[in-house]
């Protein structure tokens, strides 16, 4: 059976990323298609002699950084050079004992264990510019990997077999006042993960088109294999009143009575605009905004925090929480009137489709993909046209048949993004490399 390994770095983060979830997908899609499944983490901890404990470094709580004496900043600095050297990754087989956060599991069948690896990767490559190779220690019956799948440009690769890169998008210079990245640091590292790779996987059209026009990347190269909406029949399928009990005692909202709109809070998201539409919208119907500052956040909640300081019925309309569990999440947005993601630029856009399948209208953006993902099943607007944005929302307020029709389209256009398909363009990419699924 054909062995597929992805990288950890994403699915470790303690608060998850919208990569962490194509990494989650991607394990649970391979399995799916009867490959084996592995993930290569890179805890702070040093392999230990137990695999339990090797284990538990895969998802133990986040340490507060330890001040480093000048030995220990000596060592670093050795490891960071000798990292471009290459690294060495050990096996960890799942015992079943760990109870992993909520309970759930990667789908992979095994790990992989490199110290630090992420960490001294990135250093190395921001000093040296050099990408920091990995090998399997193949020992206790386990081999390495047949293929190494990045679920990000990371600067590090798997020695001895191909390895392919899936890029979500090219935002840092697309729109590089929306993030904090060293942009000269970035295009090289995109620049040396092209050279390198044996294939590229990238999650939309307009993606593919950034890789070919800004990093010179032969179309041949390039599989697009977009991404699927796969959420769990327990919370999908749960009767619609119970949801309505649910959103009523703990938020005190009503069924298709609230806006709704959830991120990360960053330039990308637009949230600033949003706000200030609905607020001249004159909408009464509360607004709830879901998401935890990111980076460079302060542009986009200004406004906000002044509505909240000076308080009135303006402030009372808006609830905002930075917070919310993942099947939380689902109910409000099965439960709101429409969900506002006017991006001004997506690799993707998940929340457009998760938002579509479950039968919620939506008024985004003509920004980066998501015309390929929202199609004709959606409201439309310049990102950048406040006005535009406060006419859309005024007409998803008051137009009960406009809302039913976009929910009746939007289910039809996420079934276009299925389990189904993200698999078949999957196994089509792995049989580019000789892979095929069996």
């Amino acid at each position: 059976m054909t062995k597929i390994c992805i990288d950890g770095f994403n699915l470790a983060l303690p608060k998850g990323t919208g990569i962490a979830t194509y990494g989650r997908n991607l394990l649970s899609n391979l399995k799916s298609l009867n490959y084996e499944t592995q993930a290569l983490y890179g805890p702070a901890l040093k392999a230990s002699a137990s695999n339990i404990v090797n284990e538990t470094a895969l998802t133990d709580a986040p340490r507060a950084p330890a001040k480093l004496n000048r030995k220990a900043r000596a060592q670093r600095m050795m490891r960071t050079y000798t990292s471009r050297f290459g690294q060495t990754a050990y096996p960890v087989k799942p015992s079943g004992e760990v109870i992993w956060p909520g309970g759930n599991r990667p789908a992979a069948d095994s790990f992989w264990v490199s110290n630090a690896l992420y960490d001294l990767a990135h250093r190395s490559f921001k000093t040296y510019g050099k990408p920091s190779p990995v090998s399997f220690s193949e020992q206790n019956g386990f081999t390495k990997p047949d293929v190494m799948h990045w679920t990000c440009p990371l600067p590090t690769y798997a020695k001895g077999v191909p390895n392919i890169y899936t890029f979500h998008d090219l935002i840092p210079l697309r729109l590089p006042h929306a993030t904090m990245d060293d942009k000269e640091v970035f295009m090289a590292q995109c620049q040396e993960v092209v050279k390198r790779a044996d294939h590229i996987a990238v999650v939309s059209e307009t993606t593919k088109q950034d890789l070919i026009r800004i990093l010179n990347v032969p179309e041949e190269r390039i599989t697009n294999t977009y991404q699927a909406v796969d959420l769990p029949k327990s919370l999908t399928e749960r009767p619609q009143e119970d949801v309505e009990t649910e959103l009523e005692g703990i938020f005190g909202l009503g069924w298709k009575n609230y806006f709704l709109h959830f991120g990360a809070i960053e330039p990308k998201k637009n949230l600033g605009r949003v706000v200030e539409a609905y607020l001249a919208s004159g909408s009464q119907t509360p607004l709830v905004l879901i998401g935890g500052n990111g980076w460079l956040e302060a542009g986009e909640v200004a406004l906000l925090n002044q509505v909240k300081r000076d308080g009135g019925p303006s402030a009372d309309r808006i609830r905002q929480y930075e917070y919310m569990p993942f099947s939380l999440l689902v109910s409000l947005i099965r439960g709101a009137k429409a969900t506002l993601f006017p991006s001004l630029y997506e690799g993707f856009g998940l929340p457009v489709l998760e938002s579509m399948a479950l039968g919620t209208a939506v008024l985004t953006s003509t920004g980066g993909s998501l015309p390929e993902v929202a199609g004709d099943a959606a409201i439309m607007v310049d990102p950048y046209d406040v006005r535009a944005m406060t006419v859309g929302i005024r007409t998803l307020d008051a137009d009960d048949a406009l809302r039913d029709d976009l929910q009746a389209r939007g289910l039809i256009q996420s079934g276009r993004f299925s389990v189904e398909a993200y698999q078949q363009a999957l196994a089509a990419m792995y049989a580019k490399l000789g892979f095929a699924a069996t």
